[in-house]
Parts: structure tokens; C-alpha cells; sequence
């Protein structure tokens, strides 16, 4: 299998490390194929994928869509590094509040799955990054939320100190008081 698949602490976190093939030509990964990630319990039809480009202490996040356009995500850095973060942010979850923070590369070329329920954010660790994802459900505005990256509950431990934000990830509110319909039975 082109594909070693961990789950982490926090369930609806996985890992993925694919396999890569080099040679004196460079190399070679499969970033996505149907048939292993079903096989590891990533039963997903991927709707969209996503760019970005960021320079060094941007801090993108987090991000979510409520329902009914909550979205998965498979999170890779193709160029530079950065420190990716997941949040459970399903009310009623025994992991509640939690975060898993991983570090992405284009040297590790590792990618994270994230479930719906969960809130997403990056910041860049490297002069650059680009980050590629794909999503499960396509971009909806009127489902579009997010908190704050700094909401003392969660407590991440950002590698940075002074993120360089947008507007929009500046104002948004803290979990407690976000507009999040996840719950622990699924919907």
C-alpha cells in the first residue's frame, strides 16, 4: 500500500505518510487514491480542493462549516512547513475542546485528515508555505465559521507568538461562544 495511515489521539484524526519512490530523477507520491483511504475508514467523496499561499507567522484559522455543509479535509504542505491544527469541536465528544497539532512539510510530505466537527487553522513556520486540501463538501458562505485562535479553553500551543492574521481570523468569537451545531450524535 502507497499509504501508512495513524490515527491520533483524537478520533477523526488520521495521519497519512505515503510512500515515496525516488530516484536519481527526483520523485514520485500518490497524494490520494480512493481505494486504500476506504479501505482506512476515509469513506469520503472530496467535493473541492483548495490552494493557499502564505508567508512566514500567518496564522489561517479556524475554520469550520456548520451543518449541513460541514466539511472533511485531507491538509498537505507542498512547499515550506507548517503546524497544522485540528480541534474537536463537537459538543457532548469526550474529547471536546481538545487539539492535535502536527507539523506538515514538503520535505515530510505528510497529510492530515480531519473529520467534520472539527475546527481547522495553520500557521506558517517557513519563509512560505502552500497548502493543499481537499474538502468533502464544497465552500458554503452562509455556513462559514470559525473561533479564535487564541481562545484560552482550547489553549494551543502555537509555535509562534505574534501570528500575522487577517481581519476576519482576528474577530472571530471564542468556542464558547461560536455558532457550532455539532453535537455528539453526529449531526
Amino acid at each position: 500500500m502507497p499509504f501508512t495511515f495513524k490515527k491520533l489521539s483524537i478520533p477523526g484524526i488520521i495521519l497519512i505518510k505515503p510512500h515515496i519512490f525516488t530516484d536519481e530523477r527526483g520523485f514520485f507520491i500518490e497524494t490520494y487514491k480512493h481505494s486504500n483511504f476506504d479501505k482506512a475508514g476515509i469513506m469520503e467523496n472530496f467535493m473541492q480542493d483548495n490552494l493557499s499561499k502564505s508567508k512566514k507567522n500567518v496564522l489561517r484559522g479556524l475554520h469550520y462549516q456548520k451543518n449541513p455543509a460541514a466539511q472533511g479535509k485531507l491538509v498537505r504542505c507542498i512547499n515550506g512547513r507548517i503546524f497544522d491544527v485540528a480541534v474537536d469541536i463537537c459538543k457532548g465528544s469526550p474529547t471536546y475542546m481538545k487539539w492535535v497539532g502536527i507539523e506538515l512539510s514538503e520535505k515530510n510530505n505528510y497529510m492530515l485528515y480531519i473529520s467534520p466537527g472539527f475546527a481547522h487553522g495553520f500557521v506558517v513556520l517557513s519563509d512560505e508555505a502552500e497548502v493543499m486540501y481537499k474538502c468533502t463538501r464544497e465552500y458554503s458562505p452562509e455556513n462559514d465559521r470559525g473561533i479564535i485562535w487564541n481562545d484560552p479553553d482550547i489553549n494551543i500551543n502555537w509555535p509562534v507568538e505574534e501570528p500575522v492574521l487577517s481581519r476576519k481570523d482576528n474577530s472571530l468569537p471564542f468556542l464558547k461562544d461560536a455558532d457550532n451545531n455539532f453535537f455528539i450524535d453526529g449531526t
